[in-house]
């Protein structure tokens, strides 16, 4: 069996005797993803079912652990994920959520991990995904541990969108529209309907509107186009966002130069953290 074949390891097989030693100077990816209303032609599951593949095959890619995704996320908004209009979205508040993911991150650093990678798949998670991040590091807990943390569409190049999708609206309009649908397309085709609703008019991003006409910043939900989603583009997309998440784990873009550096192995199972 090849290193591709073979499925991550679920932390939570593990039982509570192993996993300290299984997880050592390892990877552990957590998705985290959201239920919430994505048009007429796509499921409620989108943001989780995304954030579990785009986890899934960093996990692979890096020989890590995953751990299982965290389903409710926070509310769908108007200009981002068309609002609370349509029904189907289930979420809490921000400030319940940052305390949420504040104490799930300080319990996951108890364990000796090298390094926690966070692959966001909802666009109003994601501010308050850092805002805990940031808290949790202001307590020390993040010592001696890498963290990275992203939405999975902040990984996808300019060059790309420029190549592959004529008249691209800006992430935050791309709700429902052809790269999720793209994607739905490739993982889970039984959950797409054959509607394929189009919006001309994307929302601008970053503007709250009260009162607020969903009907003319939507289509049903949709805030951009379906036109030209296909399963094969949906599969480009998670191989782009994949290769570009290893690499930027694997070349530790960004971080601090340190001990860590010269020896970047991600796979080694029975390295100690202090020899990553």
């Amino acid at each position: 069996m090849t290193h591709r074949d073979a499925n991550p390891s679920r932390l939570t097989d593990l039982t509570s005797d192993q996993v300290a030693d299984a997880v050592r100077g390892r990877t552990v990816v957590w998705p985290i993803g959201a239920i919430e209303q994505h048009g007429p032609h796509l499921p409620l599951s989108v943001d989780l079912i995304l954030s579990e593949a785009f986890a899934t095959e960093i996990a692979r890619e890096l020989d890590a652990f995953t751990l299982p995704a965290q389903a409710i996320g926070a509310r769908s908004l108007p200009q981002s994920g068309g609002g609370l209009f349509f029904p189907g979205t289930v979420y809490v508040a921000g400030d319940t959520l940052v305390r949420f993911l504040r104490d799930t991150l300080s319990a996951l650093t108890a364990l000796p991990m090298a390094r926690l990678v966070v692959v966001n798949g909802h666009y109003e998670n994601e501010p308050f995904l850092f805002e805990a991040l940031d808290q949790v590091r202001e307590q020390g807990l993040l010592d001696g541990m890498e963290v990275f943390a992203f939405s999975w569409w902040s990984l996808v190049r300019d060059t790309w969108t420029d190549a592959e999708i004529p008249r691209f609206p800006g992430w935050h309009a791309e709700h429902a529209g052809v790269t999720e649908t793209s994607l739905m397309l490739h993982l889970r085709p039984d959950l797409v309907t054959d509607e394929r609703p189009d919006h001309d008019s994307p929302p601008r991003a970053g503007v709250y509107l009260h009162p607020v006409d969903v009907g003319q910043t939507t289509h049903r939900g949709v805030l951009s186009s379906t036109s030209g989603s296909s399963s094969g583009l949906g599969e480009k997309l998670l191989r782009h966002v994949v290769d570009e998440a290893t690499a930027m784990v694997r070349d530790g873009t960004g971080l601090l130069p340190d001990r860590t550096r010269p020896a970047r192995g991600l796979s080694g199972r029975s390295r100690d953290r202090k020899d990553l």
